[in-house]
């Protein structure tokens, strides 16, 4: 499997280097006095959020980042040279969490952003550092700073404006593959959906991001099916899109037990904005469109939509409702065609 949202890494930090002991001792001179050299500086280990990654895969391959220690003192005054950093290059939206697998370290959002996690020791001073008028020849130096150990986990959750919900077979990757250029896996059987899906969606020029999870089905929150470990990637979301697939003989219980389930997780997920489409409504007349919808609205929150991933009939009106739930500034705007040049191209 390439996906991969939860990682256990061992890391450590360098030590700092230890200072010198060391004397001036030079033809002619005579009182040459201390000159021992400080430590270097260890490494930091730091996690960065980078562009172009979706998965933590590169972390099941080595789970083990030791930075760099500082070199030791030297004499004639010389400092030893630092340790060199370890860099953790990781998707933009992962968590950072400690070892008891509850406290967030940090959290990165953003690419470019880094958090230190474990510091480099201080390299130790050399002899030269103790030098006073009351001591002018000191034979001590410290040691350097040990390093820092520690577990910590890293946990994906994708960045996305728009998050997929809904029993498997809902429809759900027809949706994503009919309005984006994502290409899931579609299929007429159960948990065809393995690993999330992501798919830039376009209407009313602009773009937002639409997000796919596996289906969730009764007990989820119980480990039931997949269970429900990929509901934190659409944690993040600014709408749920709750699928209903109105083929399925009790729309209505199905509402019913996804909401059920989104309660049972925690958190804020149940609470956040969420449109009830009916889909696939090719395969359904005009009187079993209105009966099913009417019957979703007496357990919906809100109107309810119609909708067909199929025959794209009334796709355009579900994104314009998504859209108008995505703040603005989250919205991402199609850049304008080239305009055509009057002449034609010469080498």
């Amino acid at each position: 499997m390439k996906f991969l949202d939860l990682a256990k890494v061992y890391i450590r930090s360098g030590a700092g280097g230890a200072g010198c002991i060391s004397f001036r001792r030079e033809k002619f001179i005579e009182y040459g006095g201390p000159d021992g050299g400080d430590g270097g500086n260890g490494g930091d280990v730091i996690v960065e959020a980078v562009d172009g990654l979706n998965t933590l895969i590169d972390f099941r391959y080595q789970q083990h980042f030791f930075a760099g220690s500082g070199q030791h003192g030297m004499g004639s005054q010389r400092t030893g040279k630092d340790g060199d950093d370890k860099i953790l290059r990781v998707p933009v939206g992962t968590e950072i969490i400690d070892e008891d697998e509850e406290t967030v370290i940090a959290d990165l959002t953003e690419v470019g952003k880094r958090v230190v996690i474990a510091k480099g020791g201080n390299g130790g001073w050399g002899n030269l550092h103790f030098k006073s008028a009351t001591n002018q020849a000191p034979r001590r130096a410290n040691p350097g700073q040990e390093a820092i150990e520690r577990t910590i986990w890293l946990r994906l959750k994708l960045i996305a404006d728009v998050g997929l919900l809904g029993m498997p077979n809902a429809g759900k990757s027809t949706f994503l593959a009919a309005t984006s250029n994502a290409r899931p896996k579609v299929a007429d059987y159960p948990f065809t959906t393995l690993v999330p899906n992501l798919g830039v969606v376009g209407v009313d020029e602009v773009e937002f991001v639409v997000a796919d999870i596996p289906g969730l089905i009764a007990g989820a929150s119980e480990g039931r099916g997949l269970g429900d470990m990929f509901l934190g990637h659409v944690e993040r979301c600014a709408v749920l899109l709750h699928l209903i697939d109105g083929t399925s003989g009790d729309p209505a219980g199905d509402l019913v037990t996804i909401i059920h389930e989104l309660e049972q997780y925690g958190g804020e997920l149940a609470d956040k904005p969420r449109i009830t489409v009916l889909n696939k409504i090719d395969t359904l007349d005009d009187e079993e469109r209105v009966f099913l919808r009417d019957e979703l609205a007496e357990v919906a929150t809100g109107p309810v939509m119609m909708m067909s991933g199929v025959s794209r009939e009334g796709i355009i009106d579900v994104l314009r409702a998504l859209r108008s739930e995505i703040d603005d500034n989250r919205l991402r705007h199609r850049k304008a065609d080239a305009p055509e040049e009057d002449e034609a191209w010469r080498p």
